[in-house]
């Protein structure tokens, strides 16, 4: 009796390719249970530690801002689209919309924008006040890392709009 038969079966009864995917199989499975690989919250380090988030709101369309965003609230912090804690608006400073206007001497003065569809877009900085666990990268907001550049949305009770962070400290 031959080793391979013409239909390509050992011993004349079980198929090779059903044989190799048996090995394979068995090889995902040992590799699952011999080999796990790395595994649980890039965050398992000490206690959290305070930190300040300054970020940018850059062209925020509301009509009264100031009514809306409001220093001492607390609002919600949604980092690359998963939601990462909550965080008080330590200060919320309001930036003025200019523009540069030249005068006649040569020199330019920043005055304010007078066009009328200016009063709805309102720039501001904001420093956010939250609890965050340190790694050997940095601090780590609900499984996030928060680093200069990174995009935070927050969303409180009548908002919610992206910003970017300028600026991250960590309390001692």
């Amino acid at each position: 009796m031959a080793l391979l038969d013409s239909q390509g079966r050992l011993f004349g009864k079980v198929s090779i390719l059903d044989v190799g995917a048996g090995l394979v199989i068995l090889m995902v499975i040992f590799g699952i249970f011999f080999f796990p690989g790395t595994s649980g919250s890039i965050a398992q380090t000490s206690s959290p530690k305070p930190i300040e988030v300054d970020v940018v709101v850059r062209g925020l369309s509301a009509t009264d801002p100031k009514s809306l965003i409001k220093e001492g609230d607390k609002t919600n912090i949604i980092v690359r689209k998963q939601p990462s804690g909550e965080a008080t608006l330590k200060v919320v400073k309001f930036l003025p919309r200019n523009t540069i206007v030249p005068q006649p001497d040569g020199s330019v003065k920043a005055l304010p924008d007078p066009r009328p569809e200016v009063s709805f877009a309102n720039d501001m900085v904001l420093t956010l006040v939250s609890k965050a666990q340190m790694t050997k990268d940095g601090p780590v907001l609900g499984g996030e890392k928060v680093k200069v550049g990174t995009t935070i949305e927050l969303d409180g009770p009548a908002y919610n709009f992206s910003t970017s962070v300028i600026s991250v400290r960590v309390e001692k």
